[in-house]
């Protein structure tokens, strides 16, 4: 498949809904089934989960498929909806909706601004005006990083959805609470019926996988941390004995050796040890079920833990005595 088409075509739809205290893990489990009954579905590309945070106060998913047709079908299907009966128990209120046809996926871990506007079919010409001046003023800010504009979705959407792409929280923050952004807004009055929402993906960078044309969601929070794990390990282990004939004190060695353990698993250890040697695991194809995934990906963890401790352990006790 041709994957700029692809990218295209592709249609996201990004579903915020608070949930009730106390019933976040249940919700969780019910957001996993609700996902892979997605993957059945014509088109599916992806589906991210992602819990609230200091940026964004829902629970978020993320849909992606390969057009908005496919998208819609999931969105209005039967067994959505059966599963959303089910679901509501958790439910705090009423979910958010927006949806983006085509587009590009950041290759970067940006920070991203989702927001959408009802605009009057006679004021659209003034609306685009108004963005463009928005977007120009936008990109003076440190950190900005592009902005995209779509337009409504016949049957789907009605608002027209914009995305602005910062690369971290500080400098979004920054444009938010500026006194230009207000002026702007007070410029575009007529268009005040808007809502705004935010997305983290301040993880992305180490788990950068580009498949069929896309960027594919990020990994649980468990699986990061254990993808983690096997990288540091042995790139601790080999950091320590590399700095180790410079006999420095503690204090220093830590300092420098956590310094060059930052750059190294983020710049190699990261992308081309842990991200090739789990990328099954990591990022499973939607077809493929959770239990043999999982049994797979952790039976390559526990082999790979193995090696590198008897590795180390035969390295330090019989050709390198550390002092």
């Amino acid at each position: 498949m041709d994957t700029e088409k692809l990218e295209g075509n592709a249609a996201t739809a990004i579903i915020g809904q608070r949930i009730r205290r106390g019933l976040e893990r249940e919700y969780e489990t019910w957001q996993e089934n609700v996902n892979a009954a997605a993957a059945d579905y014509p088109g599916f590309l992806g589906a991210e989960n992602s819990p609230p945070t200091s940026l964004q106060p829902d629970w978020v998913v993320i849909y992606r498929f390969d057009s908005i047709a496919h998208l819609q079908a999931w969105i209005n299907s039967a067994t959505r909806q059966g599963l959303l009966d089910t679901g509501r128990k958790y439910f705090d209120g009423p979910a958010t909706q927006q949806v983006v046809s085509g587009g590009t996926q950041p290759k970067d871990p940006l920070v991203t601004v989702v927001v959408t506007h009802r605009v009057h079919p006679n004021h659209v010409d003034d609306f685009l005006d108004w963005q463009r001046h928005m977007s120009q003023e936008e990109s003076n800010f440190e950190g900005f990083r592009g902005t995209e504009l779509f337009r409504p979705i016949e049957g789907l959407q009605d608002e027209w959805t914009t995305l602005y792409r910062f690369d971290n929280a500080e400098h979004l923050d920054a444009w938010l609470a500026s006194t230009k952004r207000q002026e702007v807004l007070t410029e575009g009055e007529k268009f005040n019926d808007f809502k705004l929402r935010t997305i983290d993906n301040s993880f992305g960078s180490w788990f950068a996988f580009e498949e069929n044309g896309k960027e594919a969601p990020p990994p649980s929070e468990t699986k990061t941390a254990i993808a983690v794990w096997v990288g540091l390990y042995p790139t601790v282990v080999l950091l320590t004995l590399a700095l180790s004939p410079l006999e420095m004190p503690l204090w220093l060695g830590l300092l420098v050796g956590n310094l060059f353990s930052s750059f190294i698993m983020s710049f190699f250890t990261m992308p081309y040890y842990v991200n090739r040697l789990l990328k099954r695991w990591l990022r499973p194809s939607p077809g493929e079920p959770a239990a043999k995934s999982n049994l797979v990906g952790l039976g390559i963890v526990a082999a790979v833990t193995v090696f590198w401790g008897v590795v180390f352990y035969v390295v330090t006790t019989q050709i390198w005595t550390l002092p």
